[in-house]
């Protein structure tokens, strides 16, 4: 076999820096990720987010390491926020759980869906939930 098939599909979620509620203009935000997720040979599923998180769909190419591709997402969103006149940092960690191709649609509805869940719970109980649900093992103290 002469190529290579891969489908690495992940939900990835990360906060702001101490879960402060900066992100003023989320679609502006949704829009700058999806441009970097581009530039950087991801495909962005899906986006979406609140007030101090967001949560990505993302489909790695098979070059990509997970880390690398959070850091420069990270990284290049925080530049744009701050050019924004926010001063804004992301927190140092970020969660990422592989999703089955039989659930992308639901991960896509999931994550459109964040205002609803957050009306009922807060950003570290969903976190809770999803970690639990995906069975990743976690140290409690971190998540606050």
């Amino acid at each position: 076999m002469t190529h290579t098939y891969t489908l690495n599909l992940l939900h990835v979620v990360f906060s702001t820096k101490n879960r402060v509620p900066m992100i003023r203009n989320l679609d502006g935000l949704m829009k700058n990720l999806r441009g970097i997720a581009r530039n950087k040979n991801m495909d962005m599923l899906a986006a979406g987010g609140t007030n101090n998180h967001v949560h990505l769909l993302l489909r790695l190419p098979p070059v990509r390491g997970l880390s690398e591709a959070v850091r420069d997402l990270k990284a290049n969103s925080s530049r744009y926020m701050s050019e924004t006149g926010v001063r804004f940092a992301w927190q140092d960690g970020y969660a990422a759980i592989s999703v089955s191709p039989s659930q992308v649609s639901a991960v896509r509805a999931y994550i459109a869906n964040q205002e609803q869940h957050h009306a009922k719970r807060s950003y570290e109980q969903e976190l809770r939930a999803l970690l639990d649900k995906a069975g990743v093992k976690y140290e409690k103290e971190y998540l606050v």
